[in-house]
This record gives C-alpha cells, structure tokens and sequence, in this order.
C-alpha cells in the first residue's frame, strides 16, 4: 500500500502515522523527523530548513522533493510506504505523481485528518510545554495555519479528482480515530 497522511499541524499526524505504520506499511516516511533530525545534527539541510521551519513556513519544494525521491528508492519501500508531511502543496503532489509514474506505481489512498483550529492550536501549544518545542509558540501556529489553508489544502481537491481522498474526522481519543482509519484501510 502507498498512502499519503495529511492534515494540518497537530492534527495528531504523527501518532497516527505509527499506528498505520505498524499495522499496514513497510516504510514509514515522515519528512518532519528528517527535517528536525538534520536541524538537531547541524547539516547543510538542517541550517536552511530550520530558517523557514522557525518561520512556520514551508521549506522549499526543491530540497523536500529531491530528500522524498531519494527515501522512496530505499529498499524498505518496496512493499509499500506512508507518506507523513509530504507532499504539501499541488506542485509537490504532481512531482510525487511523475515519480511514481516513473516506477509503475500510484498512491493507493489518502488520508486527510480532519481537526478545528481551536483545537489545532490547544494540542500545538499543550506539545509544546511537554516536549520543550520552540518552535511551536502561539504566533507560529497561528502562521503554520494559514500556510496549511493556502498551500496544502488545495490537495483534497487534487486528490479527490484522483479517486483517492478519504477525510476521516480527527477529533476524539487516538483509538477514536484510528478505528476511523482502518474503516477506509480496509476498502483500500
């Protein structure tokens, strides 16, 4: 199975990312823990991506693509992937398309997490305190937010014109929602 899981931050993406990545793929791709891991080890990627990534802004289609062709070329693809935090806008969707294209293969489903702002912005600021995130101030999700609503919402158009999309509600407890996901995983 290829599956893209999206929604906007704090959706709960990431948890849920592991509960489909232990139960229903091979590779569990996640572009925000490639991010953070070259930030956390001061790479030439990390100093550029954490420039836009302390903004709440996108890092540029560029770099996220060529790190998202060279992963899914790893072995541990073969027998599937989910996609976590990418791609995020129409043009990184189309890039992802030629790529699989390119191999004979298509995103098999697409999950779209869907969660209010309030309630968006109350988990961010609560990871936050937990999880000592600098870069989850109220400014900053306010901004994340709004890049979301502009650069990648527009993707449930473009992936429901493919057939693929499923929004599965993302309020309530993690089994909650999980149980609504394997609910479209299993029609995949």
């Amino acid at each position: 199975m290829r599956l893209i899981l999206f929604g906007p931050p704090g959706a709960g993406k990431g948890t849920q990312a592991n509960n489909i990545a232990n139960n229903y793929v091979a590779a569990h791709i996640s572009t925000g823990d490639m991010l953070r891991a070259a930030v956390k080890n001061g790479t030439e990627l990390g100093a550029l991506a954490k420039s836009y990534m302390d903004k709440g802004e996108l890092v540029p289609d560029n770099v996220i693509i060529g790190i998202i062709k060279d992963r899914i070329k790893e072995g541990d693809t073969k027998k599937g992937f989910m996609l976590d935090g990418f791609p995020r806008t129409i043009a990184q969707a189309e890039a992802l398309s030629e790529m699989l294209e390119a191999e004979n293969e298509s995103i098999d489903s697409v999950v779209s997490l869907e969660v209010n702002d309030e309630e968006i912005t109350n988990r961010i600021l609560q990871r936050a305190k937990i999880e000592g995130r600098e870069d989850d101030t109220e400014d900053v999700v306010r901004n994340r937010l709004s890049v979301y609503r502009n650069q990648t919402e527009p993707l449930k158009d473009y992936y429901r014109g493919a057939g693929v999309l499923a929004e599965v509600d993302g309020m309530g407890t993690i089994d909650e929602v999980f149980q609504r996901i394997q609910a479209v995983l299993t029609k995949v």
